[in-house]
């Protein structure tokens, strides 16, 4: 996947304008004139400006195409002005030599536009009204994405008209047009080939399969795999972690699951799974599951496309979140859309209640989380030299409050009172989000990131070369989990390298996932302060190696109790401690710490020392509270709510049918749904 280029400044866009326009005055005066030594000189300005603004400063071409100045214009121009100073270099009766040069370079411009046409006619054949993976599509006839090259006007006519503009320019100081001819012919031919391999796309052995045959290939895929439990999920591309937090309990139920998607680019943001995922993004398309014998479908957030699926009356929908906290996010009066609100434990419940935004208490399932299973539990104080502290702060939220994260008011203090103990070895894992909303909250970040880098150098600890194990494990991981696209992949290419997974992958990553980690830790210097923001490791990793856990009121803290550790949560509300842990029970067990850090050196000390640690006996009872018991398991739990539901689906499907047959008596009456499979 392309790494997106950073946006230029400014002040680096203006200069940028500046040279390429410059360089097209000057060629136009040169020609005029003529005066070959700057028009040679203005021209190659002018190519290699070109040439750097697409592969360095992509976003400075946009003020160009919003001046009416785009590629097309500006190499028409380039090539206009080379002809122009042909013309005026030569005698009079050369005008006739030239002439048929200018008839190739129209003609050339002509290609151009087809080819923008007929890849225009190519790319809408290659939009399937279904997107999939990891499911069998082959008869679809899928196959390879064209040429980058072809797909993208700018480039191709960089590269296509480069010869003509050369020939051009060759031409200029002998006065020889052959030269001319040459590149004039050599760009035609180039033209001529790409616009043939488009045209061969379009026959019909040779492109997808049509809407309808897509369409009705989908009812029958449907038919065939007969869900019974699917993830709802649309959002944007930095929400997927929501999404994907749900994987793993989804994939353990008894029911065939299937994960709905909204976003074309969705499908490749959704982690390594062997689930079949389809993303529907028509409305019309994704009314179609009505008919399926799909009867839950679990939605981890809310998004302004959720309101679509729930018009379809066959499905029982549920809200499951995607983590749980005090804020009032956690309890959005949207939830009352849903058939039911599955939360962790009772204190959700008595949140919704509090909250009164119109969600029933009979409509509230405790199912705990089932993706804390693999928490590991508290094992006892630091063993080691070393106390590993995970500081994880939220981000600052949609509504300005002070109090949603501790980055911009408290952050650096807190690093700098934890870097101050010799003892600690600090993992700062921000939000994703962070500095989203608030510009302060992504330079507060950064400067949290500098001080641990200080801090680091302070140490002195020489950090060696990743390990052959680390390697071989990362390798492995990545066999498994990432897909090897050719550069210029369309989803149509995609859904044909991401067909149905070999069987037990899903098993395959797990173990390759606690390989993989196992050696990761290992192979990091024993001090070393660590910024974790890639993907890996995760979340949950992280709370697997540290002894204390430093975060804001958000479902991070909630989930960490799931280990019994310490936890300490810092207080920017503006709000005495009293009143702070009164708003937010989540806070119940925890340290409240000011913005001004002062209670770190404590907080550590009871960390160490066990005896001096007040608050375990509140950690276990909230726990109990926000999480529910340990038995059954939280998946256990999990798996029986989505059966009872997928059996109100049933039923509801049952009593319709039952009521059609009674209102149409001696009518032919056929399921309007398959029946459900139990």
């Amino acid at each position: 996947m392309p790494v997106p280029l950073p946006r230029p400044p400014a002040l680096l866009k203006g200069l940028v304008a500046f040279v390429l326009a410059a360089a097209f005055a000057a060629q136009a005066v040169a020609a005029l004139l003529p005066h070959v030594p700057l028009l040679l000189a203005a021209t190659a300005v002018s190519l290699a400006t070109e040439g750097a603004l697409y592969r360095w400063q992509r976003g400075v071409l946009s003020l160009f195409a919003k001046s009416h100045a785009d590629i097309t214009v500006r190499h028409v121009l380039r090539d206009l002005l080379l002809v122009l100073a042909l013309l005026r270099l030569g005698e009079q009766d050369r005008e006739t030599v030239y002439a048929p040069l200018v008839a190739g370079l129209l003609a050339f411009y002509v290609l151009h536009c087809a080819i923008q046409a007929v890849s225009v006619l190519v790319r809408r054949t290659r939009t399937l009204p279904v997107v999939t993976r990891n499911i069998d599509a082959s008869v679809l006839r899928l196959s390879p994405a064209p040429s980058v090259l072809l797909r993208r006007p700018g480039h191709r006519l960089l590269v296509f008209g480069l010869p003509a503009t050369a020939g051009l320019l060759a031409s200029v100081p002998g006065d020889r047009p052959v030269y001319a001819a040459a590149g004039v012919a050599l760009s035609l031919a180039l033209a001529l080939t790409g616009l043939g391999a488009l045209l061969l796309r379009l026959l019909p052995g040779r492109r997808p399969a049509g809407e309808q045959e897509v369409l009705e290939w989908f009812d029958g895929w449907l038919a065939a795999y007969r869900p019974t439990v699917g993830l709802y999920f649309s959002g944007g591309a930095s929400s997927a972690y929501q999404a994907n937090m749900w994987l793993e309990p989804l994939a353990k139920l008894d029911g065939r699951p299937v994960i709905v998607l909204r976003e074309r680019f969705m499908v490749q943001k959704i982690a390594a799974t062997d689930i079949p995922i389809v993303c529907l993004p028509k409305v019309s398309t994704l009314m179609r599951l009505e008919h399926s014998t799909l009867q839950v479908l679990i939605h981890p957030s809310n998004s302004g496309k959720t309101s679509q699926v729930l018009r379809i009356p066959t499905i029982k929908h549920t809200f499951v979140n995607h983590g749980e906290s005090d804020k009032l996010s956690s309890c959005n009066p949207y939830a009352k859309a849903y058939d039911e609100v599955w939360v962790a434990g009772p204190a959700a419940r008595e949140r919704y209640a509090l909250a009164e935004v119109g969600v029933e208490d009979k409509d509230v399932v405790e199912t705990g989380r089932p993706q804390l299973d693999g928490v590991r539990p508290y094992a006892g104080p630091p063993a080691g030299a070393w106390t590993t502290v995970l500081y994880a702060p939220t981000w600052e939220g949609w509504d300005g409050n002070p109090g949603n994260t501790s980055v911009v008011e408290a952050g650096e203090n807190l690093v700098r009172a934890l870097l101050a103990d010799p003892g600690v070895r600090l993992l700062y894992k921000p939000h994703p989000l962070t500095g989203s909303v608030d510009p302060r909250a992504g330079a507060a970040d950064l400067r949290i990131r500098e001080l641990i880098r200080a801090a680091n150098r302070e140490r002195g600890e020489a950090r060696p070369p990743a390990g052959a194990d680390l390697a071989a494990r990362a390798a492995e991981l990545d066999r498994l989990t990432t897909s090897a696209f050719r550069a210029g992949a369309d989803t149509v290419e995609r859904m044909l390298v991401q067909s149905a997974p070999e069987p037990g992958r899903a098993e395959a990553v797990a173990r390759a996932t606690a390989a993989w980690e196992e050696a990761y830790w290992a192979s990091l210097p024993e001090g070393e302060h660590q910024v974790v923001t890639d993907a890996r490791p995760a979340l949950y990793s992280c709370f697997n190696v540290s002894d204390l856990l430093i975060s804001d009121v958000s479902s991070v803290i909630s989930d960490f109790l799931a280990s019994g550790k310490p936890y300490a949560v810092a207080n920017t509300s503006g709000l005495p401690e009293d009143a702070f842990r009164a708003a937010f029970p989540t806070v119940a067990a925890a340290t409240v710490l000011t913005p001004d850090a002062a209670g770190v050196p404590e907080l550590l000390e009871a960390v160490r020392h066990p005896e001096k640690d007040g608050l375990a006996e509140a950690r276990a009872e909230l726990k109990l509270r926000l999480l529910g018991p340990a038995e059954p398991s939280s998946q256990e739990r999990f798996g029986e709510a989505v059966r009872a539901l997928c059996a109100k689906a049933r039923d509801h499907r049952a009593r319709v049918a039952e009521r059609l047959a009674a209102e149409l008596p001696g009518q032919r009456t056929e399921a309007a749904v398959p029946a459900a499979p139990r």
